[in-house]
């Protein structure tokens, strides 16, 4: 566990990491065959998830990252407490730039992020108690990261 980030009970842990791989079911990416799952919790407790949504034109498609923020965001909420993000693959993968930059936008800088290998369930099982889970933050995925405060800043004139 990253020193840089929030705690959070290990029952919710639980819950993003499992939506984000239930999420991963919805995929549709017939171009890439590159599945990706991501589950927010709110500062409510409601878990909102996205998968990846690929598009014949490249430009058009979404990762799972974006879709989940996009669809809380379009429904009122802006306040996360984790994310955690799983693929087909069984190491971790990272949030893209695009998505982190996004992420940069809605979620603290010390917020969770949880990247969860595809394997996981079996790690668990073969008794290795963190899964193989990365925690980590956007603050350690986007250091020196532009955000909302920094539109803030005075200008030279």
């Amino acid at each position: 566990m990253s020193a840089s980030t929030w705690a959070i009970q290990p029952q919710d842990r639980e819950r993003v990491i499992k939506a984000a791989i239930e999420a991963k079911g919805f995929a549709y990416s017939p171009y890439s065959k590159f599945r990706v799952g991501a589950a927010f919790i709110t500062t409510t407790g409601e878990i909102i998830k996205g998968c990846n949504v690929e598009n014949a034109s490249y430009g058009g498609t979404i990762c799972a990252e974006r879709t989940a923020i996009v669809k809380a965001v379009s429904e009122g909420t802006r306040s996360f407490t984790a994310l955690a993000v799983t693929s087909d693959v069984p190491s971790t993968i990272s949030p893209c730039g695009i998505c982190r930059q996004v992420i940069r936008e809605f979620c603290a800088q010390a917020m969770p992020i949880y990247l969860v290998p595809a394997d996981y369930d079996k790690r668990i099982s073969d008794g290795a108690a963190d899964g193989g889970v990365l925690e980590t933050s956007i603050a350690e995925l986007l250091p020196y990261g532009f955000g909302p405060e920094d539109l803030e800043r005075p200008r030279q004139q």
